[in-house]
Formats: structure tokens, C-alpha cells, sequence
């Protein structure tokens, strides 16, 4: 069994890495089958968490609006995770969000892993639904807050060792499967774009539910467009 990794998760916006942020992530280092060490902390998005997101999550435009932006934890993030691969259920999700921030902010970050989603496919065919909340229920794990980061770290880290218990010889117990996600660097907004949109808003008296500076260059873009469409430029 594989017994040093570091399981994470993460909550986002939204779910497309390209477009969304992480507003929350939760990471557990595990070294020889014991828990190591902890990681947890809320992400300001600089972008609007949507009433799903907050009604699925708990977590609120105001829980984060003072908490530090990607910038300036993902090089904590990069040193806790190390050399160690990581564990999470449905894994590539969370994977692909943290890529994204790490080659925004000059990491590389290639990762082998472990997905007890895909192992509860594997393992568990009579069990009707495989999302974390309904395999904990299964295996009497305590979820607690489900859909809040360092809660499910824990969660798919149990689920781990509840299903190992079930077939100890799986493969998927002893192999890393490599970790596949492209994605590509944003290019910020630039100054004639923010220049631009600010004059915009202020002169059409426009609310954007989004941190101007925190935008991308694509993003900008399609904000800019899109007023100009509805109100004209």
C-alpha cells in the first residue's frame, strides 16, 4: 500500500480551471500511513462566488475577501505538497486547479497520484453512487463539512483505507497513475485593458462583480466586449 502522499482538495467557483479560482484548499501529509502534517486555508478568488457555490460550500463573498490570494500561498502550497504524490477523489479536478496557479505563478508542477474515485469504480460496483459524501455514508466515515476542503482531504484519506481493507491486493493500491491536465498561463489584464474598463464602468455606472486587477488579459476582454454590446462604448 502506498503510505507517504499528500492528499488535497480543493474548492473552486466554478468548474472549468481555465475560467474558475480557488476560494478554499485543504491538504494532509501522510508519511508511512500516519498523519504528518496539515494544510488549510480560505483563497481570496478575486472573482464572484455564485449562490451554488456558496450554498454548496458555506463559504461567502465575505469569508474570503480578506484572506491572501493565490499569489501569495502557492509557494507554500508547492513546498508542502514536495516530491510526494497526492491522493483525492476524483484527483485530476484538484489537480488541474492547482497546475493552473502553479505555472501562473512560475512553478512547474507534475504530479503521479492516486484517485479513490476511480478505485471505488473499480472496487465497489454494487454501491449506487460514488461521490464522497455517499461513500462515507457507506463506510460509516464521519464526513464532517462535507464540500469544505480540509473536511474532504480527511474524508477521501479514509476512504483510502476503508477500501484497501476490502482488497488489499488491488493494484491501485501499490501504483501511482501519472496525472494528466494541460493548461495553459494567463497573461493579466493589461494596462490599456484596465484603463479602458474602468472608464467604461464609471461612465455607464456599472457594479462588476469581479476584482478588475484580479482579471486576465482573455478575460478582460470578454468583460469589455460585452458591455460594449449591451451599452456601447
Amino acid at each position: 500500500m502506498i503510505k507517504d502522499y499528500v492528499a488535497l482538495d480543493v474548492e473552486t467557483t466554478g468548474l472549468n480551471p481555465s475560467e474558475d479560482r480557488i476560494i478554499e484548499i485543504g491538504m494532509v501529509k501522510v508519511i508511512d500511513g500516519v498523519i504528518a502534517d496539515e494544510y488549510t486555508t480560505l483563497i481570496n478568488p478575486q472573482a464572484f462566488i455564485s449562490e451554488r457555490i456558496t450554498s454548496l460550500t458555506g463559504i461567502t463573498q465575505a469569508m474570503v475577501s480578506d484572506k491572501p490570494v493565490m499569489s501569495e500561498v502557492i509557494g507554500d502550497i508547492m513546498t508542502f505538497i514536495g516530491e510526494l504524490p497526492i491522493l483525492g477523489h476524483n484527483v485530476v479536478f484538484d489537480y488541474g486547479f492547482i497546475k493552473k496557479a502553479a505555472i501562473n505563478n512560475g512553478y512547474q508542477f507534475e504530479k503521479k497520484g492516486i484517485d479513490t474515485l476511480k478505485l471505488a469504480r473499480r472496487l465497489l460496483p454494487e454501491v449506487p453512487h460514488k461521490t464522497l459524501a455517499f461513500l462515507c455514508e457507506h463506510f460509516g466515515i464521519d464526513a464532517g463539512n462535507s464540500h469544505r476542503a480540509l473536511d474532504d482531504t480527511y474524508s477521501a484519506i479514509r476512504l483510502f483505507e476503508k477500501m484497501y481493507e476490502i482488497k488489499p491486493e488491488d493494484a491501485g493500491f501499490n501504483e501511482l497513475m501519472v496525472l494528466q491536465c494541460s493548461v495553459k498561463k494567463d497573461s493579466p489584464i493589461t494596462e490599456a485593458q484596465r484603463k479602458y474598463l474602468l472608464a467604461l464602468i464609471k461612465k455607464h455606472s456599472l457594479a462588476l462583480d469581479v476584482d478588475v486587477e484580479g482579471l486576465t488579459k482573455s478575460k478582460a476582454s470578454k468583460i469589455i466586449d460585452g458591455i460594449i454590446s449591451e451599452y456601447g462604448k
